[in-house]
């Protein structure tokens, strides 16, 4: 696909922010939060040129592997499948109904483009690990990303995998930490302190970079240069803001569960640039 400009991918970005927010909106449920804090992660990924993807062939073997461990952000997630082609952006205004296939938490067996079953916090960085031995066995050259929350990093299932991601020198693994700083009902650093988290990866053995997560040209920068050391796991911190874009939201413990309003949705496009999409 032709790589857009720094200017597309924000307006996309933005284009994935407020749509996610009418998901929420419709559904009375959702993390509002954390989808605004991933969209510019997911869109460099996804629309930026970094994933090797077909979404005509979904299941490609030699694709690469993108996992959203933060599965409560499943609003974002969607959105930028649909963008992406994965499924018809039609299918987003049915997000939790009975039978839909956009489920609160992303499911692989309902819907194109996922890969993994997540919401159970901590799991996603173990599956990512397995996913990348699997392709240095076979001898394959895909890469396998993951998308961790910070409060996340709480759960030791993380650390496990890490230890394995060094062990096996897993270079085609990127563990991307989405820093908001916010978790379910108050600050990270309040519930139990995770800083410095950069140093706790590369304590476990990976290259460790930190970025801002709402910069395109850093973000893509960094992706583009993945492995970011031969024949060691990449983890890169992504210090992002909560409810990045909308006033309303932004760093506010409450948002992370927080349901949007018809106005606040009002508010959120006009600051966004962009329109409710139904």
């Amino acid at each position: 696909m032709t790589e857009p400009d720094i200017q597309s991918l924000q307006r996309i970005s933005n284009g994935i922010r407020i749509t996610a927010m009418t998901m929420t909106n419709h559904s009375g449920l959702g993390h509002t939060g954390g989808d605004l804090s991933s969209a510019d992660i997911l869109t460099c990924l996804y629309l930026g040129g970094i994933l090797n993807l077909d979404p005509t062939n979904p299941r490609w073997g030699l694709r690469d592997r993108f996992i959203m461990s933060k599965g409560h952000c499943s609003g974002a997630l969607y959105s930028t499948l649909a963008v992406r082609g994965f499924f018809p952006t039609s299918q987003l205004m049915t997000f939790m109904d009975p039978l839909s296939m956009l489920n609160g938490h992303p499911d692989r067996n309902k819907l194109p483009g996922v890969e993994a079953n997540t919401g159970p916090l901590g799991h996603g960085a173990p599956i990512a690990v397995g996913a990348a031995l699997a392709a240095k066995m076979r001898g394959e050259g895909w890469r396998v990303f993951v998308l961790t929350g910070d409060g996340e990093l709480q759960e030791g299932t993380n650390w496990e995998a890490a230890l394995a991601a060094q062990h096996y020198h897993l270079d085609n693994l990127v563990v991307i930490v989405d820093r908001n700083g916010i978790q379910q009902g108050d600050f990270t650093e309040n519930t139990i302190r995770m800083d410095p988290i950069a140093l706790k990866w590369e304590a476990f053995g990976f290259a460790v970079k930190e970025v801002d997560g709402h910069n395109f040209e850093e973000l893509l920068e960094t992706f583009q240069s993945i492995p970011l050391q031969p024949g060691k796991p990449t983890c890169i911190v992504a210090h992002t803001t909560k409810g990045k874009g909308v006033s309303f939201a932004e760093n506010k413990p409450s948002w992370h569960h927080g349901v949007p309003s018809r106005e606040q949705l009002a508010l959120a496009a006009k600051e966004l640039g962009v329109e409710v999409p139904w």
